[in-house]
C-alpha cells in the first residue's frame, strides 16, 4: 500500500492556478479541452480528498462563476489573504 501524502492546502483557503486548467473530459458541463480556469485565477478550496491508488491529495476548487474543478497540488499556489467570494 502506498503512503498517503498530507495535503498542503486546506478547506476555505484561497489558491490560484499555477497553470491554465483545461477540461480533460471529466467536467460534464464543459466541452472537452475547454479552458476551465486560466493561470492566475483565484478560487477557494471547498473539499480535500485523496486519490485512492496513489494517495495523492486532490482539491475541489471553486472558481468564479461557481465552476468547481478537481486540482492537484502542482496545479495550485497559495493566493494569500484574498477576500474573493466564489460564484
Amino acid at each position: 500500500m502506498l503512503e498517503t501524502r498530507q495535503p498542503i492546502f486546506r478547506v476555505q483557503q484561497h489558491v490560484s492556478c499555477s497553470i491554465d486548467l483545461f477540461n480533460d473530459g471529466s467536467h460534464p458541463e464543459r466541452a472537452p479541452d475547454a479552458l476551465l480556469a486560466a493561470a492566475g485565477t483565484v478560487g477557494e478550496i471547498v473539499n480535500v480528498g485523496q486519490h485512492v491508488e496513489s494517495g495523492t491529495p486532490v482539491y475541489m476548487v471553486e472558481f468564479p462563476g461557481m465552476m468547481i474543478v478537481g486540482c492537484l497540488e502542482e496545479e495550485l499556489a497559495s493566493a494569500g489573504s484574498h477576500n474573493l467570494k466564489p460564484g
